[in-house]
């Protein structure tokens, strides 16, 4: 049973939570199936009613918790910004992947504590996997049982493998791949590209686009970590949660931790 924790947690709920989360992504998959429509929001990105169900599930779930919930298909409450801890929230990462039947698309859920991330989930509902990690107590994947995974000790760069993003990858950061001379690239949807770099499948990831947000990376963010990787943006600064904007600015840049340097160095050397 998933409730049953690879570890002892610091928040007590955990068992409820990742539950509510597998019901959520039953109620997602449930409307993939089905002949769906489409919006568009504000800023031109898409929406289903499966983003707007995963929401409201997990809205109740975590609303039993007390703490306040930074979501993606909500208004920004910025009460927040005065509390200690705050749930951060993407119903359905890879809205476009959902639309475009790829399959690889995700429920994010994370919790900050005073601007970092401490508990990450990420499930990925055609799999039926899910990837949580919490601060100090390792990273895991269950499938039909929790196992414990941990980024690869590959230590030469153009030996990596590099995954990009199936619709968003930039000019810049094909020259990037080249400048690291990476050869082996694979496009992926969604935040599976940081679960397969956390699970040993591949070594970097980067994007230098200024429109991920905070429910983005949130909980990836915490998995990483946890299995031994680094996120940050692409010039070296750590991920900084529940603050007034919740773009990250400057790109994102994750690995298995021992390429993460020379990375940071090759985005320097194409900057400058």
């Amino acid at each position: 049973m998933i409730s049953e924790l690879p570890f002892s947690s610091n928040q007590p709920e955990l068992g409820r939570i990742l539950e509510g989360i597998v019901r959520a992504g039953e109620k997602v998959i449930e409307i993939y199936e089905t002949d769906f429509s489409t919006e568009k929001k504000e800023d031109d990105s898409p929406i289903t009613q499966a983003d707007i169900e995963s929401n409201k599930i997990l809205k109740e779930i975590l609303g039993e918790t007390g703490i306040t919930v930074l979501s993606e298909e909500d208004a920004d409450d910025k009460k927040r910004l005065s509390e200690e801890k705050v749930w951060i929230v993407d119903p359905l990462d890879g809205t476009t992947d959902f639309v475009n039947k790829t399959g690889e698309f995700t429920i994010m859920v994370g919790l900050v504590e005073n601007q970092k991330a401490v508990l990450g989930m990420i499930y990925w509902p055609t799999k039926k996997k899910m990837y949580l990690a919490e601060s100090g107590k390792g990273a895991f994947c269950h499938d039909e049982e929790w196992e414990k995974i941990e980024v690869t000790m590959m230590s030469e760069i153009q030996n990596c493998h590099a995954l990009v993003s199936r619709h968003h990858l930039s000019e810049k950061e094909k020259k990037l791949l080249d400048e690291m001379e990476i050869s082996v690239v694979t496009s992926i949807g969604s935040s599976l590209k940081v679960t397969e770099i956390a699970s040993g499948e591949a070594e970097i990831y980067v994007t230098t686009t200024n429109k991920m947000k905070q429910w983005d990376t949130c909980a990836s963010n915490c998995i990483i970590s946890e299995a031994g990787g680094k996120m940050t943006d692409i010039s070296g600064k750590e991920m900084v949660y529940n603050t007034e904007s919740v773009n990250h600015e400057n790109g994102i840049l994750v690995t298995n931790g021992l390429v993460h340097q020379i990375a940071l160095d090759a985005v320097s050397r194409l900057d400058s």
